[in-house]
């Protein structure tokens, strides 16, 4: 049986109560049961849930060093959406909302794209699956629980997956900081998959050449750029309020 580990006081809770059954065994800080963790602990024996009170370099070995507020629990494997998900997908959603990161390598910026996407109400998000961060449990961590609602579909060619899009009538809007149009000046209703770059380097050149078109975020500082989760939720919540 495959398995993962998941940590953290909001992440272990969202998917304990959306998924219990997929728990196995948990570890928690010995002798840690305060008023932020006992309710977590109640709820684990409440599902039946194994957990041992272990030292804190047990559980820091087990995260990796990673921050796990003194909790830790092993899960099986979820679901791993696939390419043709994400056509199931929008073969049930006539307006889809979908995001699309395209080389974005840090699970923290995962983890908080996530966490807005479920916010602004986003079907899918979607990655390249090669040179691009995966699903894992620092992103699950940021993500607050919205790893577990919004689908993660990785995709063997995401030029050809914008292109395919495009054949589905869906807008394909990307970020780029030297374009003329602006994203306040942007139509984001209708079906729509916005597109956000790696910090940094940004959209690839053939990335960037199957989106519809290109739009930049008005920057009045001295700072050229937003890191890519910060930028991605102002995109995401335009779209939400230029959507309602």
């Amino acid at each position: 049986m495959s398995s993962e580990m998941i940590y953290g006081i909001h992440a272990v809770t969202a998917l304990l109560e959306t998924a219990p059954e997929r728990f196995i065994e948990a570890w928690a800080l010995k002798g840690r049961e305060d008023d932020r963790l006992l309710p977590l602990l109640n709820l684990l024996r409440k599902y039946g849930v194994s957990i041992q009170f272990v030292q804190r370099k047990t559980l820091d070995d087990k995260a990796e060093g990673a921050i796990h507020q003194g909790i830790i629990a092993r899960i099986k494997e979820g679901k791993k959406y696939e390419e043709a998900d994400l056509w199931d997908l929008l073969d049930k959603q006539p307006h889809p909302f979908l995001l699309v990161l395209d080389g974005v390598t840090d699970p923290h910026n995962l983890g908080a794209c996530l966490r807005s996407a479920d916010a602004a109400g986003v079907h899918a998000l979607i990655v390249p699956r090669d040179k691009s961060v995966s699903l894992n449990a620092t992103a699950r961590k940021v993500a607050c629980g919205a790893a577990e609602t919004v689908p993660f579909i990785q995709v063997t060619n995401l030029a050809r997956t914008l292109r395919e899009l495009k054949d589905r009538n869906v807008w394909v809007v990307g970020t780029a900081g030297e374009t003329d149009d602006e994203l306040f000046d942007a139509k984001l209703t209708g079906p729509l998959a916005l597109v956000m770059g790696a910090e940094g380097s940004g959209l690839r050149r053939l990335t960037r050449e199957h989106c519809d078109q290109l739009i930049r975020i008005p920057m009045a500082g001295a700072v050229s750029s937003l890191n890519v989760s910060v930028a991605t939720g102002i995109c995401l919540f335009e779209a939400v309020r230029q959507r309602r």
